[in-house]
């Protein structure tokens, strides 16, 4: 891996399904490549996949068919850092504090567009209602 002082990447991929051609030449074929230039974290962010319908009975397979996928499309293990977003503590313990501190109230009155305004309010709707269900 590159030393810590280099530039770092972090990107993260949902694991709806299987790796396909869009995935590959839009994220993972630049994964790839970058992964020996920066030091690099890549995630397969199974906690954003739960913010739209899926099955619970398959999403830890699509999550580890999917990393399995990343290494076999070309990440190197010995030049980045590939992990389950749901593993680490820190990221679901991070998402609380900031909604804590940045209420949706205050993101809708930031200065964007009426269309990503809404899908935060929808999102966090559904959010919401599945944890108080």
């Amino acid at each position: 891996m590159p030393p810590v002082t280099s530039k770092r990447v972090f990107s993260g991929i949902q694991p709806s399904g299987e790796l396909h051609v869009g995935n590959y030449l839009g994220a993972v074929q630049n994964w790839v490549r970058l992964q020996t230039q920066y030091e690099c974290l890549f995630c397969v962010v199974d906690l954003h996949a739960i913010t739209q319908p899926y099955d619970p009975g398959t999403l830890a397979s699509l999550t580890f068919d999917m990393a399995v996928s990343l290494f076999a499309a070309g990440l190197d293990p010995d030049k980045c850092i590939v992990f389950v977003q749901s593993h680490v503590a820190e990221h679901t313990e991070l998402n609380w504090l900031l909604t804590t501190v940045a209420p949706l109230g205050e993101l809708e009155r930031q200065t964007q567009s009426c269309c990503c305004t809404k899908l935060v309010s929808f999102r966090w709707e559904r959010i919401r209602s599945s944890i108080s269900s």
